[in-house]
């Protein structure tokens, strides 16, 4: 039998891969599309209307916030802008009069912070970079920005699509594809009574990938029943371990944090914004046997003769993070059966039809939608109550911890499934066998001694 070729094997294998690792199971249609309104056209390019649609059900942006770049196809530069700016202007030297905003061939795009001046912004802008996730709240899902391009095409023939799009939200996973001319967006006009159309339209879709983001997960999860005594920890460095440094108390952290800010005096004033950046988005962990920065407890509290509780509590291990907005996902078959939500909000995410196992979870609003760093206040919780289902319900090997856990959108490393509390009547079949063979030796014994 002839062996195909290996260099052929590679490819397919390393498309294969790339492709299945920006796809989420639990929300199989969920993207980042950026979209190009051409809204008129100028002297020598385009004025364009760019919307940030984020159409993922449990991953949002945080702070910093987003980052968008590309290529220019030919000589472009950027006039002006509303609502964003490109972080560089670079060589604009050949300009006598009206300096660009940018000149960069590549520029790097940021939203601005709240509070500019009105004239500065346009809808759904100025938020810091900030998105929120779709199925958290879809009004705050959007971001945009106005652009006004020069030394481009000035009609649809003309116009060359800008190429090699990225976007960092705020750091790395995300690949985007090539922009894709699609039939041009019509607007509504304020009255709703007239249609409007924008000249040219393209879409750029970027997909996510954890794998791509961070070498280890982002956060673990531990377990807990009311019928053992057993707690399952997170497993040993569940999160990496490799050139991490930890804190053991809140005063280590504040001396650490202090001594990365005095590094930080010898970086060029120039730098130096960027510079406290990375720092600041550099996690500072309490030192713990699985370092990660966040981990997801679930305990089975209580059992009754139609229901039955779990409480799920969230830690923060990081010292220089505050998650606002924080989603998590959790998937157990007995989640199509959520009678209440005690402290949290909830949303069943339904990504398969008549499949409802999965919830979303995130705080309530100016309650508890914030996790504050690590430390006595670093952590959320809520209990939730579930109707029994006659058919499935059991306690029995491990059926009341969940299938899968997500934060923030990124998938927590669960603990080995043998590991799992059980039932103290579930004992191993080694153990059980065992205990069979003493009672049938103590039985023995016992009707010798009778008849003797």
């Amino acid at each position: 039998m002839e062996l195909p070729n290996a260099g052929a094997l590679v490819l397919v294998l390393a498309a294969t891969l790339s492709v299945a690792v920006a796809y989420d199971p639990l929300d199989p249609n969920g993207n980042i599309t950026m979209k190009w309104d051409v809204m008129s056209w100028t002297p020598d390019g385009y004025v364009a209307t760019v919307t940030i649609n984020n159409f993922q059900m449990y991953r949002q942006i945080m702070a910093p916030g987003w980052t968008v770049g590309w290529t220019w196809a030919k000589r472009e530069v950027i006039w002006s802008m509303v609502g964003a700016q490109a972080t560089e202007q670079g060589d604009c030297s050949k300009f006598k009069a009206n300096l660009p905003h940018s000149c960069r061939r590549t520029p790097a795009v940021v939203d601005l912070l709240p509070g500019v001046p009105y004239n500065q912004q346009i809808a759904n802008c100025c938020r810091g970079g900030v998105v929120s996730a779709n199925g958290q709240d879809p009004s705050a899902a959007v971001a945009a920005f106005q652009i006004s391009v020069g030394q481009a095409g000035t009609t649809n023939r003309t116009v060359k699509l800008p190429k090699n799009f990225t976007l960092l939200g705020p750091g790395p996973g995300y690949t985007c594809g090539p922009a894709k001319v699609v039939p041009s967006t019509v607007f509504l006009t304020a009255d709703h009574r007239r249609k409007t159309q924008a000249l040219m339209t393209w879409n750029v879709t970027c997909t996510y990938s954890q794998h791509l983001a961070s070498k280890y997960p982002t956060c673990c999860v531990s377990f807990s029943s009311f019928y053992n005594d057993t707690i399952v920890p997170c497993a040993r460095c569940a999160c990496g371990c490799e050139h991490k440094t930890c804190a053991r108390t809140e005063r280590d952290s504040k001396r650490l944090m202090s001594a990365s800010g005095k590094s930080a005096v010898a970086v060029p004033v120039a730098a130096r914004g960027h510079a406290n950046q990375r720092q600041s988005a550099a996690p500072l962990l309490q030192c713990t046997t699985h370092m990660c920065p966040v981990r997801v407890h679930w305990h089975v509290k209580l059992n009754y003769h139609d229901y039955w509780r779990a409480k799920v509590t969230v830690t923060n291990f990081n010292y220089r993070m505050n998650y606002t907005g924080w989603t998590l996902v959790a998937q157990h078959p007995n989640l199509d059966n959520i009678t209440e939500v005690f402290s949290f909000d909830y949303k069943p995410v339904v990504s398969y039809g008549s499949i409802n196992d999965t919830a979303l979870f995130y705080g309530m609003k100016f309650f508890n939608d914030q996790l504050m760093e690590a430390g006595p206040f670093g952590n959320v919780q809520s209990e939730v109550l579930m109707r029994k289902d006659d058919s499935t319900f059991t306690f029995r090997q491990g059926w009341a911890f969940p299938r899968k856990i997500y934060f923030n959108g990124d998938e927590c490393q669960m603990p080995p499934p043998d590991s799992y509390p059980y039932m103290p009547n579930s004992a191993p079949a080694a153990v059980s066998a065992l205990s069979l063979l003493s009672s049938a030796v103590v039985g023995a014994a016992f009707l010798a001694l009778l008849m003797a």
